[in-house]
């Protein structure tokens, strides 16, 4: 009795899983894409350099395997979290500056413009306050502290990457008026039933020119699931930012492909990339749509980066390697590829650096 009440119990905790991480299966969800838009499907998207897709029963082995692991709970973890400089940052309209915030979430400063990508500030990475990934590490810089936001990026729908009240504490701190949003396909109408109006919504290398700066959407290979029959109808996105002298790169969430190496052609070379580096456990699961410190340092080098930082890792306890494991094994890519650490940064929450 007491194990088919366990077994019970744990199919209801893989499925609160489920809904609470957003981050399910991959796959084409339609039967006939546009010959000139690969990634197009009838009823949504899909990637194009991907042929294999996860199935509901290998998330539920994951979840199953994952029950007899020993993960270190958030409290085994203390990053240090620097003190900047908020004053600074509100009154900056010279220097090109990056403050990485936590997890994907970091405040580019670039020609006098200030931009968020992936903003997440709440407590847990989920639809709900009372269940899912609760965050370790505070907000390297406070949503209060930050200076008038004047563009966000956001890179696809799961919850670590799209936070609703994050997004709606932003439009009320600023008013609804000034910051303009930039989403991949499919997403202007999340933004829309919330009111917010001001959102450029593009396709994989599409550009738009806003405030004397260039954004593109660039592909990456990863997967949306915002809701239990939503798979795959909105994109995913990397984004190029460029002025005419600086360029940045960011990866959002993504799996090694390709793609990296058409994007560096197109934009390269990269004064400065946010590179994700961690949610890679266990390899089997989670390699198409997530990569580990050496993909990431490959990415590094396709996409023509001078200076990379490192992301999406030691915030959320997401998958199964521990949170400070994704900066050692940076560190032995880099040695072993002969490049500098100064060249792939591993910052700590809430630092800032200028270029």
């Amino acid at each position: 009795m007491l194990s088919i009440t366990a077994g019970i119990i744990n199919l209801k905790c893989a499925a609160a899983a489920l809904a609470a991480f957003g981050l399910l299966l991959s796959g084409c969800t339609g039967r006939a894409a546009q010959q000139d838009r690969p990634h197009h499907t009838e009823h949504g998207f899909r990637n194009i350099h991907l042929t294999e897709n996860s199935k509901f029963g290998d998330f539920l082995k994951w979840r199953w395997e994952r029950l007899r692991k020993n993960i270190p709970a958030p409290s085994a973890y203390d990053f240090p979290i620097v003190e900047n400089d908020p004053e600074f940052l509100k009154s900056n309209r010279t220097a090109t500056t990056l403050t990485w915030i936590g997890h994907a979430t970091v405040l580019l400063q670039l020609q006098g413009q200030n931009i968020l990508t992936d903003p997440h500030f709440s407590e847990r990475a989920s639809p709900v306050s009372w269940a899912g990934p609760k965050r370790v590490v505070p907000p390297g810089l406070a949503l209060e502290k930050l200076p008038p936001i004047d563009m966000v990026l956001i890179s696809h729908d799961h919850y670590d990457a799209l936070d609703d009240t994050t997004i709606r504490a932003l439009v009320r701190r600023e008013g609804g008026d000034r910051t303009m949003f930039f989403v991949p396909l499919g997403l202007k109408d999340w933004f829309r039933r919330r009111g917010i109006d001001r959102v450029i919504e593009l396709d994989w290398w599409e550009n738009r020119f806003h405030d004397g700066l260039e954004v593109v959407a660039v592909p990456v290979q990863h997967w949306s699931k915002r809701s239990p029959f939503a798979r795959n109808q909105t994109l995913w996105a990397g984004w190029v930012v460029r002025s005419s002298d600086f360029s940045f790169f960011f990866a959002g969430d993504s799996g090694y492909t390709r793609h990296f190496r058409e994007i560096g052609q197109k934009y390269g070379p990269f004064d400065l990339a946010a590179i994700p580096i961690g949610a890679y456990e266990p390899r089997w699961f989670m390699k198409n749509h997530h990569m580990d410190p050496e993909e990431a340092v490959m990415v590094h080098q396709d996409v023509q980066s001078r200076k990379s930082v490192a992301i999406h890792w030691g915030t959320f306890i997401l998958t199964d390697e521990p949170l400070d494991e994704p900066p050692r094994i940076l560190a032995e890519s880099l040695e072993k590829k002969g490049i500098g650490a100064d060249h792939f940064l591993v910052l700590k929450h809430g630092e800032t650096i200028t270029q």
